[in-house]
């Protein structure tokens, strides 16, 4: 069986997508797994189904290169919406339902400008913060990224106390001068250092403006992927009307045996 797939990618996270609309693609873990390996298939760190919805323009349907769906995914988020656009499924203004409820999006001409949950709840610890941007995230600061083992700590961290079996993503984030973040993102489901993450940015914004290392709620990041800022309003400890912008590209198309 031949699938057409379309590769995209935001900010160095790239995604295998495919237009599921006829309900065709056969959802196995096997398969997904397969088209995602870097070395026997397409490639990519995760997997996206676009597909018709009833309350919105689409839903998106994620899953990560380990062939398992998952929590939101920023990137993913803002690749589809690009996606969903050079199909000609919406115009510029959309709004999709993902697994973590209903997301509006804008197509800004090369900027994705696309709409996360409200955060609600933030855990403010001596060393870590912990929140839900769609994806759990754990944020520590570091003086420089670049010193991070990044892989071995961020999976250390990743299924160790508090969070064991289910996981969370790992952020280490460094301050620069100008009050812009530099980050670099362990990934569960990956099980790697992926070059960006959009819910782990989202995260670290927060985090950071949260601890008073930024003063103002427009941020940029910068991850080893690329740049992107994300903005949002406070209003009595909950964080909404938060944005994750940035570039969305498509890569490639093709066919593959399955």
């Amino acid at each position: 069986m031949k699938i057409k797939f379309y590769k995209y990618q935001g900010a160095g996270n790239d995604f295998v997508m495919i237009d599921n609309r006829t309900k065709d693609f056969p959802i196995d873990k096997n398969i997904i797994e397969k088209i995602c390996n870097r070395n026997f298939g397409v490639g990519g760190d995760g997997l996206i189904l676009l597909e018709n919805d009833q309350a919105s323009n689409f839903r998106m349907v994620y899953f990560n290169s380990d062939g398992n769906e998952s929590t939101m995914c920023g990137n993913g988020g803002r690749c589809i919406v690009r996606f969903a656009h050079d199909l000609q499924v919406t115009d510029e203004n959309m709004t999709f339902n993902a697994i973590d409820g209903l997301h509006h999006a804008v197509v800004d001409g090369d900027t994705i400008r696309l709409q996360m949950i409200d955060v609600k709840e933030v855990e403010d610890h001596d060393r870590y913060l912990f929140m839900n941007t769609g994806s759990p995230h754990h944020v520590q600061f570091t003086k420089s990224v670049k010193d991070v083992d990044v892989y071995n700590l961020g999976k250390k961290i990743r299924n160790g106390s508090p969070y064991y079996e289910e996981g969370s993503n790992v952020n280490f984030v460094e301050i620069l001068p100008n009050q812009s973040l530099k980050i670099r993102t362990y990934e569960r489901g990956v099980e790697n250092e992926t070059l960006a993450c959009g819910t782990g940015i989202t995260a670290a914004a927060i985090a950071s403006y949260i601890r008073g290392f930024v003063k103002n709620n427009n941020i940029y990041v910068e991850a080893l992927g690329g740049k992107l800022s994300v903005n949002f309003e406070e209003k009595n400890n909950t964080f909404e009307n938060v944005w994750l912008n940035g570039p969305a590209v498509r890569v490639f198309e093709g066919e593959i045996e399955i």
